[in-house]
């Protein structure tokens, strides 16, 4: 792993798989006898994983969701499945190639899946937009899920995004009522719907994909009304705070669970998924897959209305008197 592609709580443990590989290739190619010092070594970076990553900060959790190495969404979507058919376009202005979607199978379940996709260079960043998408890829996603209902297909959604983008042109298209109709038209959609927060699930660009039956968070994603930086630049004029602002939004996935914003943590590998894809989407597959089971059992109106009174319910809170 190149040097800026760990962050800087992550050094220690690279440190020592570093050391680890070395011994092991000197003992491939000298005949070094090293068993003991690798065991020895291996037991360490055990001990300093479960350690660091055990009292991660609310800021580390915003460091991993936005990690150089995460997976994306179409990275999730050639190891969930192989029979992936793109459907591009919303029929009215531009294809957006920050939002990706189309049919999929997800174990014996046909699904719709979408998501948001941010590039790995400079050169996929400024072709997809960063993740962040304009008003036509929301049109784009509400297209495949009105598809999706007419053919009975349930819908599964992956959030990664930093916000929907703020640029004079998607204003002029329509951003806002864009992002407003996908939250209207979700809450009444016919099918099953899951959605799947794997990095970033930022403000109402999030939202607009977010509007389910059962929203999911992996382990070290982090999903807010706004970003850390964004907050801090509001309430004390002073980007510098986002560490302060992280902790105070509650964007972890624990937070979100025990606020009844979210219904289900989704494991990662031990140091984060970027570590680990193939696992990581073995457990994110599995997961989306007893989701749609449990809700393939639920009639078109209990679906509905399931969805309403979960969105009714977030934000009322009870005090006891003193």
């Amino acid at each position: 792993m190149k040097a800026n592609q760990f962050l800087d709580f992550e050094k220690p443990i690279i440190e020592l798989e570093d050391k680890i590989t070395e011994l092991n290739r000197a003992a491939a190619v000298q005949n070094v006898p090293v068993d003991d010092e690798v065991k020895r070594l291996t037991e360490k970076a055990r001990k300093l994983r479960s350690e660091i990553y055990s009292k991660l900060t609310a800021w580390q959790y915003v460091q991993l969701a936005r990690h150089p190495l995460r997976p994306y969404t179409i990275d999730y979507i050639r190891e969930i499945s192989d029979d992936f058919v793109e459907l591009r376009g919303d029929r009215a202005f531009a294809d957006d190639p920050s939002i990706v979607g189309g049919l999929i199978s997800i174990g014996d379940k046909r699904c719709m899946i979408i998501g948001h996709q941010k590039g790995r260079n400079t050169k996929e960043n400024i072709h997809r937009n960063f993740g962040m998408p304009h008003p036509e890829g929301y049109r784009k996603a509400l297209r495949l899920m009105k598809l999706a209902e007419k053919f009975r297909r349930p819908i599964v959604t992956l959030i990664d995004t930093p916000g929907a983008y703020p640029g004079i042109g998607a204003e002029e298209r329509g951003q806002a009522e864009a992002i407003a109709r996908n939250l209207r038209e979700m809450a009444a959609l016919r099918v099953p719907t899951v959605s799947v927060v794997i990095g970033e699930g930022g403000s109402g660009g999030a939202l607009a994909l977010g509007v389910s039956n059962r929203i999911l968070m992996l382990e070290y994603s982090i999903y807010s009304v706004i970003s850390p930086e964004g907050c801090a630049a509001i309430l004390w004029q002073d980007p510098a705070k986002n560490r302060d602002a992280a902790e105070a939004l509650h964007l972890t996935p624990k937070h979100l669970v025990s606020l009844g914003v979210v219904d289900r943590i989704v494991k990662e590998p031990e140091v984060g998924a970027h570590r680990d894809l193939s696992a990581m989407a073995a457990e994110l597959k599995r997961a989306i897959y007893e989701e749609l089971n449990y809700l393939g059992h639920v009639d078109e109106a209990a679906l509905i209305e399931s969805r309403r009174e979960k969105y009714m319910k977030i934000g009322f809170f009870t005090e006891d008197s003193p």
